[in-house]
């Protein structure tokens, strides 16, 4: 499968010699996903899958489903919101195919800077969006993540103290204090960015930061995802469990920060048993069941989906390009 650099309609650039790096890395990303999907799907028991299908009601499934699509939809609006600040004009239904489809891709393989990026430039290449443009957004999208995740880690933090120490087994002098150093943090990098422009530079490649308003969309919109992300496995938790959702948000976030630090794709296994122990009062098999059917509602079912599609538009460039 190769990427074209060019579509009906954009203008003409000079090719680099450096040009097929990207559909080479593309090709590679796609090959390694069906590869791990395999290996994923084999590790299934299907013993194990029917059991959890069977102790979970359908209203639960449903619901799972329902912030499944809300949490990927919201996250069509970190790319969005990256596009803006970088002044790049593109239309909504491609920002969601490179959104939906990188999101897809990157949970499942890991390392999202490479593989969240790459599927970003095949399908934004198509627009005229170049590679240096499309590591940008990336970052400003990771940023969006970031910031929503330390808001939420906070507030949780704060509201529901007590209950938190209790799952984390420490005092809740700790959980306060590990809260105010997130605020602390948090209002840190708001005041700086408010003071004045701030740009990260690497290597000689300069990015813009968002400023103050930009930045507080960011917040705003990335801790919505993480609320509906975490709403997923929160349904499928098993019923009379007494669990308040503030509570559950501060354990979800500490296991997904552990996935993160892992570097295991998707934090597979790690997440689990961070939540495993998270939620050791509660029953440990529907527990386990609820994380196996959050393993596949959340991740492999739009893992699928983000593979489809990208073969679907890469179908349709091809005969685009065959019709003129």
């Amino acid at each position: 499968m190769s990427f074209g650099p060019h579509e009906p309609g954009m203008p003409l650039r000079k090719r680099s010699r450096w040009w097929w790096l990207g559909p080479l890395a593309s090709s590679v990303i796609f090959a390694a996903s069906l590869v791990v999907l395999y290996y994923i799907v084999r590790e299934i028991e299907p013993g194990e899958l029917a059991r959890a299908f069977a102790n979970a009601s359908q209203r639960q499934l449903l619901l799972a489903l329902g912030f499944t699509t809300l949490s990927y939809l919201l996250l069509t609006g970190y790319d969005a919101v990256a596009l803006r600040r970088l002044g790049l004009s593109i239309p909504y239904r491609t920002t969601a195919l490179a959104s939906f489809t990188s999101y897809s891709v990157a949970f499942t393989l890991g390392f999202p800077i490479v593989t969240g990026g790459t599927v970003r430039y095949w399908v934004y290449s198509a627009k005229g969006v170049r590679a240096s443009e499309v590591a940008s957004l990336t970052v400003i999208a990771g940023l969006t993540f970031w910031l929503g995740l330390g808001m939420i880690l906070c507030a949780s933090l704060f509201y529901a103290t007590e209950s938190v120490a209790v799952l984390a087994r420490t005092s809740p002098l700790v959980i306060q204090v590990v809260g105010a150093a997130v605020a602390l943090g948090t209002a840190g990098y708001l005041f700086w960015v408010a003071t004045g422009e701030r740009t990260l530079r690497v290597s000689g490649w300069n990015l813009p930061l968002p400023g103050l308003g930009i930045t507080l969309a960011q917040m705003l919109l990335g801790a919505a995802e993480v609320c509906a992300a975490a709403a997923v496995l929160y349904v499928l938790l098993p019923g009379g469990h007494n669990l308040p959702y503030e509570s559950f948000l501060a354990a979800y976030i500490f296991a997904c920060l552990v996935g993160i630090a892992s570097h295991a794709p998707g934090g597979l296994g790690v997440f689990e048993a961070t939540m495993l122990i998270a939620l050791s009062r509660l029953p440990f098999e529907q527990v386990l069941g609820a994380l196996l059917l959050f393993r596949i509602i959340y991740y492999i079912l739009p893992f699928i989906l983000a593979l489809v599609l990208l073969a679907l538009n890469e179908m349709i460039r091809r005969i685009r390009r065959h019709e003129i």
